[in-house]
């Protein structure tokens, strides 16, 4: 599969967040993340479905990656459909029957996904890897931006990696935490595709600069 770049929006200016999208969007973002947070399952509180709803009505039409970090997470995944979602990943740990959520998210024409923290081993994923078509590992502890990346990620990107090759299903393997350029290139060797980075590209001066040095490292391009 092609890489996948995909700012998170939790690091954006949220003063000017439709335009911020269309900013990264403008300089080579593939999709957006949408981070979800209920200060309950993880310990911040950000946006809703609302916000998403009002994204689309302004013209927004790209992909949209909802990442729900919220507990119990069945009452929101219909509104998350219906605002626009492309992509709705859960966490195993928020919902008593996975495998009928991830049916719901397949049957309200959004893609599923499923979301493994650090310390969240993978034994699940093999029950369920016929249902999902993203698997995305934490390399951070979820509920705030900015933090480092945990190198026993490598790892798990990798055992990921291998379960899906032996489903022989075309399944995305998306990591979110600490990825900036100069980590970028030794993930995508673990086996990611899809890469979330949130201060790295809005922290930054010039985002189509950051996305371009990002694809410069996953093509092995990059300046030493």
């Amino acid at each position: 599969m092609e890489p996948w770049i995909a700012p998170s929006i939790l690091a954006a200016d949220f003063t000017r967040l439709g335009a911020e999208i269309n900013d990264v969007l403008a300089a080579g973002a593939d999709i957006i993340h949408f981070d979800v947070m209920d200060n309950h399952y993880v310990p911040n509180l950000s946006i809703g479905p609302l916000v998403l709803n009002s994204l689309r009505k302004s013209g927004i039409d790209c992909l949209i990656d909802v990442h729900l970090m919220v507990k119990p997470v069945d009452r929101l995944i219909g509104d998350f459909l219906e605002a626009g979602a492309t992509i709705v990943s859960v966490h195993p740990e928020t919902t008593e029957h996975l495998h009928r959520t991830l049916n719901v998210i397949r049957k309200g024409g959004a893609q599923p996904g499923i979301v493994f923290n650090p310390a969240t081993p993978l034994t699940v994923l093999a029950e369920v890897i016929e249902l999902v078509d993203l698997v995305l590992i934490m390399s951070v502890n979820p509920g705030f931006g900015g933090q480092s990346f945990i190198e026993s990620s490598i790892q798990k990107l990798q055992a990921a990696r291998t379960l899906i090759e032996q489903s022989g299903r075309q399944v995305r393997l998306e990591v979110d935490g600490g990825i900036k350029p100069a980590n970028i290139a030794r993930v995508a060797a673990a086996g990611a595709d899809t890469f979330v980075a949130g201060s790295a590209i809005f922290a930054s001066d010039d985002y189509a600069a950051t996305i371009r040095e990002m694809r410069e490292a996953l093509n092995g391009t990059a300046k030493s």
